[in-house]
């Protein structure tokens, strides 16, 4: 099995900035994309940022320029830097990671972290 773990959510006010983790542990051969969620109250999970295994990345238009995704191989950790907040970033932010779980097994899961709360206030 896999787990990941998010951290670093909390409260900020409008313009700050937070740094969210997420750590993958477990049975882990190779990781492939990795990406950040969220999921305001009484709306759908959307896609914040995604980061291919090379670096490459994309984002919401909602996010473009203020966040900032990245990874560490090496720790199996992805962050997500968010910069000059808004209220409406206020959501749940859950990652997810597609994993490979042995060298002689091609196929991919997809794990998802249980989320941590983002707070932003007017």
């Amino acid at each position: 099995q896999v787990q990941l773990v998010e951290s670093g959510g909390n409260l900020v006010q409008t313009g700050g900035s937070l740094r969210l983790s997420c750590a993958a542990s477990g049975s882990i051969f190779s990781i492939n994309a990795m990406r950040w969620y969220r999921q305001a109250p009484g709306k759908q999970r959307v896609l914040v940022a995604a980061i291919s295994t090379s670096g490459g990345t994309n984002y919401a238009d909602s996010v473009k320029g203020r966040f900032t995704i990245s990874r560490d191989n090496a720790k199996n950790t992805v962050y997500l830097q968010m910069n000059s907040l808004k209220p409406e970033d206020t959501a749940i932010y859950y990652c997810n990671a597609d994993v490979a779980q042995s060298p002689s097994d091609n196929r991919l899961f997809r794990y998802w972290g249980q989320g941590t709360q983002v707070t932003v206030s007017s």
